[in-house]
């Protein structure tokens, strides 16, 4: 399939094809000679084969078609035969992103910057959060801003006003840019395969409030970050990106936080974008990366 409302392409413009079906012998052949016999020009072309599930991933960019519906009847073409699951889109297309947040500005911050940069292939359609802090930052960078106090009562109507602008927005990407709510089972299957969550990483583990004091307090030597995608299992999501920076016991607990706070930013950042330019497989409880 391609993406909704795919913009119409030139031959200067790659478009990228991912693959997913169990594995046999022949696929690559099939399919690269699918795309050239389209007059497609192969770019780039990863592949995997995961011994685990007996799944096969692919990602090819493609070069030189003057149509994406082109390409994609010529690989959908041949999908049945191998029982497979294949998408096409534009490489770099702004994919259409909400974020969700609550008092930490890092990571929209970050996010924001990046898109406004052209470094980051995303289309923010607005931020909600269950806090009023980051307006100013929303309208700064000028995207809509919304917030709602979440509580045990409001909870479910906060969610279901996501999954609206989710449907009407017609969002592929929701991205909990340090959002401190727990999603339901019901928002956590309504977004499943399309919701990314950033988490600090430390070991031991440490819960609740204030994860950088409890670090400082316990002299630990690595702050890491950990992208994922949002499962029912908190926190188990398969993993997309992690990145670990070297500490000791010089720093304060303000100088922890930083280091965690930018680490967390470009973590996020880069999972998103491997996201959006169709670089992540979902592989059973893991996933399969191509950088």
């Amino acid at each position: 399939m391609t993406a909704p409302d795919a913009p119409s392409t030139t031959t200067d413009d790659e478009l990228v094809v991912t693959w997913t079906c169990p594995d046999r012998p022949g696929i690559v052949h099939a399919v690269t000679g699918a795309c050239v016999g389209a007059g497609g020009n192969l770019t780039e072309l990863q592949q995997f084969s995961s011994d685990d599930t007996g799944r096969f991933f692919m990602r090819l960019q493609v070069r030189g078609m003057t149509s994406a519906q082109d390409l994609t009847a010529a690989v959908s073409g041949i999908a049945p035969a191998f029982g497979a699951s294949v998408h096409v889109d534009r490489l770099h297309r702004p994919v259409r992103t909400l974020l969700l947040a609550s008092k930490a500005s890092h990571c929209v911050s970050h996010l924001l910057f990046n898109r406004d940069a052209g470094r980051l292939p995303i289309d923010v359609v607005g931020v909600m959060a269950n806090h009023p802090d980051l307006a100013d930052l929303a309208a700064f960078h000028g995207v809509p801003f919304s917030w709602q106090a979440v509580t045990k009562d409001s909870k479910a109507e906060f969610e279901q006003a996501v999954l609206d602008v989710v449907d009407r927005e017609q969002v592929e990407l929701v991205v909990l840019a340090r959002y401190m709510q727990i999603l339901s089972p019901r928002m956590c299957e309504a977004l499943s395969g399309r919701c990314i969550n950033i988490h600090h990483s430390f070991l031991p583990g440490f819960k609740g409030a204030n994860p950088y004091r409890q670090a400082h307090e316990r002299g630990v030597k690595l702050i890491g970050a950990t992208a994922h995608f949002v499962t029912g299992d908190l926190d188990e999501g398969p993993i997309i990106e992690q990145n670990v920076q070297r500490v000791d016991h010089s720093r304060t607990v303000a100088q922890l936080t930083a280091v965690g706070q930018d680490t967390e930013s470009m973590t996020l950042a880069e999972a998103v974008r491997l996201f959006c330019e169709h670089r992540t497989f979902i592989d059973g409880r893991r996933t399969v990366v191509f950088r």
